[in-house]
């Protein structure tokens, strides 16, 4: 397999996934990745700190879900390149039972797979699926050989919905995934908006990259996705302002980004 991953890698076409490892301070990436991050931060200065930013929001509402919701299932869908306190990490240390099922179908980030599951506790699950969040009922008939669909799941997608080929294809494929997933479970999500001009402007340059490209959405369009659930209080807004505790915010607080965590009933 890893031979077959390799083969698939392209090197000479920018990946959003090995960008985004570029700015949160990763090595998993190439020279055309660093040279259109370098690019994209003289055009929108504040997208290295949605990076950082949105890992932050991942570790507070994983943490919050394994702790005060007691969720012990988490489905994570386009996952990235693992970083930093990964998903199946911050669950497990709160719940070493966790089962955590990551979602990708990049060949870079299933090639980093492997060395990622090694990190798994004893008592729990962690391992990968390989398909497109595009084919969410392949998902579903997958994640169900790992998780238990009668107990509640936590549904992640963490920043990747602008790949949505429309924005019609986006609310699909999320309420594909809930739909398959029982009352108690749990939507997890933010993208990036656009507030921010820069920020659009650079979706649009990262186009004309050859990467697939992204397209930012209006809040509203954003917080439509948790149209029939209950949010989590402080219940839809920027990810900054998602139970920060004491971090210090500064700018933070104004990058273009929005998200919640809402429970299904």
């Amino acid at each position: 397999m890893a031979n077959e991953d390799q083969a698939q890698i392209r090197t000479d076409i920018p990946h959003s996934a090995r960008i985004w490892n570029f700015w949160m301070g990763g090595k998993d990436n190439y020279e055309v990745d660093r040279v259109v991050g370098e690019a994209s931060l003289q055009i929108d200065p504040d997208i290295s700190t949605m990076a950082v930013q949105s890992r932050q929001f991942l570790i507070r509402a994983v943490r919050h879900l394994a702790r005060e919701a007691g969720i012990r299932q988490f489905l994570d869908i386009g996952t990235g390149l693992p970083t930093m306190q990964n998903t199946h990490e911050v669950a497990q240390e709160v719940a070493p039972d966790a089962k955590v099922v990551y979602v990708d179908h990049d060949p870079l980030v299933l090639a980093h797979a492997r060395a990622l599951l090694t990190s798994t506790t004893p008592e729990g699950v962690t391992t990968y699926i390989n398909a497109d969040f595009h084919e969410p009922e392949k998902i579903i008939e997958e994640a169900r050989t790992i998780l238990d669909f009668e107990q509640p799941v936590a549904v992640m997608f963490m920043g990747v919905l602008g790949h949505a080929r429309s924005y019609e294809d986006m609310l699909r494929i999320v309420r594909t995934v809930l739909a398959a997933v029982p009352s108690g479970s749990y939507l997890v999500l933010w993208d990036g908006t656009d507030d921010s001009q820069a920020y659009v402007d650079l979706c649009a340059e990262y186009a004309k990259t050859g990467g697939t490209p992204y397209y930012p959405r209006t809040r509203d369009e954003i917080a439509a996705v948790f149209d029939g659930l209950e949010l989590v209080e402080p219940g839809y807004t920027r990810i900054t302002e998602w139970r920060p505790g004491s971090t210090e915010l500064g700018r933070a607080a104004e990058i273009a980004a929005f998200g919640g965590v809402a429970r299904k009933p």
